[in-house]
């Protein structure tokens, strides 16, 4: 690994510059209609790479992990979600291939109508049974963990 330095702007010393993986937040939206579980929502990106995944995104500077998954949520399916619950956080550095992140997984429930928003071309929901081939990131090991999950309770 190579060292970087900065100067620091008070004495002018030398303070190793770190690079640290970028935290994310990935929110398995759960759809459901009259209390019949439907599936989850899966978007279509608009931008690179250009494939199926879970809704979510960058953990804005002063924004708690909770707030990051509400916002992106509503960002790019227009749904207001509630029960939100920490589900699993992955982070291998390879996980995705523009940055090193760390993503905080959430599941939360939904009913109405969605919308793709923001960074979704399209949007649609998908049962364990026709999970898309195109998925981006590593989101498929994070669906097979989802589902699981859901199919041990």
């Amino acid at each position: 690994m190579v060292e970087e330095y900065i100067k620091c702007p008070e004495c002018g010393a030398k303070i190793e510059k770190f690079r640290n993986p970028i935290p994310t937040v990935d929110i398995i939206i759960e759809m459901w209609e009259n209390d019949r579980y439907k599936g989850i929502v899966l978007i279509f990106r608009k931008n690179i790479p250009k494939k199926w995944a879970i809704p979510g995104g960058f953990v804005d500077y002063g924004e708690t992990l909770e707030e990051t998954a509400l916002r992106e949520a509503k960002e790019e399916t227009g749904l207001e979600v509630k029960n939100l619950k920490q589900f699993k956080a992955y982070s291998a550095p390879e996980r995705d291939p523009r940055t090193h992140t760390i993503s905080n997984v959430f599941i939360a429930q939904a009913e109405g109508m969605h919308t793709a928003g923001d960074d979704a071309e399209k949007i649609e929901i998908f049962t364990e049974n026709n999970i898309p081939e195109d998925i981006a990131f590593d989101h498929r090991e994070i669906l097979r963990g989802y589902f699981m999950s859901k199919n041990k309770s």
